[in-house]
């Protein structure tokens, strides 16, 4: 049983941040090298969940570690309120059509997890759905995986409840953050400890397992995230495809 209160929130004592730093740059562009193949061979994908309370740096976690990337493979798709058209469908609708093709990083800036979170903190939902829409997001990753070879990694973004009262702060009080300001952020901060509750269940009841990331320093998590990538991508059998014509063939064409 994963408990969130065992996990810290900021880098281990001792870490060096200049030389995080410097380790996450050089993590960057491997990831940047392997995902050129993965693109070029079309034979796996990987989605990547990044979920948290505001404030958590779901933003910046996705910049930092696909900076180098070619925008030509990488896509993101960020989930707020379901529109009309989403509400007419069952919940999984809008979220199926971004899933990664063969070849491609698809990135979650909150996910399909909104559904299971927001709608069960305010009771919007019943503990029914709730069950019924965990089974029905087990059986979906586990489709992705079968049957289009897609690696999915999702990340709790780990955030102290004081941590995300200075982010939010900031907001405010920096001009060149204004536009981040949400009235509601601050209404759903009421409800903290009952997101807790809910995203410690969801995190048990999952079959992909989560990656608790401790997201309170910028530094740390942008090294620890991309870290994670990174070991994923050397995961599979990733090389550049040959081709295929008889020599032979290809030498009129010279």
């Amino acid at each position: 049983m994963i408990k969130l209160s065992d996990f810290d929130t900021d880098a281990p004592k001792g870490t060096n941040e200049k030389e995080i730093r410097k380790k996450t740059k050089e993590i960057a562009k491997e990831i940047e090298d392997l995902q050129s193949i993965m693109y070029a061979q079309k034979k796996h994908s990987l989605l990547v969940v990044f979920q948290g309370m505001d404030s958590s740096g779901k933003d910046g976690a996705t910049r930092e570690t696909f900076k180098y990337c070619s925008p030509a493979g990488i896509r993101t798709k960020g989930y707020g309120k379901p529109t009309d058209e989403e509400f007419a469908h069952d919940f999984l609708w809008r979220v199926h059509p971004h899933a990664p093709k063969k070849g491609e990083v698809s990135v979650f800036i909150r996910s399909h997890y909104e559904d299971v979170l927001i709608q069960r903190v305010h009771k919007w939902i019943d503990e029914e759905h709730v069950t019924k829409r965990i089974n029905a997001i087990n059986a979906w990753e586990e489709l992705l995986q079968f049957d289009n070879k897609t690696t999915v990694l999702k990340f709790y973004m780990h955030l102290s409840k004081e941590r995300q009262h200075e982010k939010l702060m900031e907001r405010i009080e920096t001009p060149r953050k204004n536009h981040k300001h949400r009235d509601g952020d601050w209404e759903q901060r009421k409800h903290w400890d009952r997101y807790m509750e809910c995203y410690e269940d969801v995190i048990n009841r999952s079959s992909v397992p989560w990656i608790i990331a401790p997201v309170d320093q910028r530094w740390y998590r942008n090294y620890f995230i991309a870290s994670k990538v990174l070991d994923a991508l050397k995961s599979m059998d990733l090389e550049y495809p040959k081709i295929k014509t008889e020599r032979e063939e290809w030498k009129k064409y010279v």
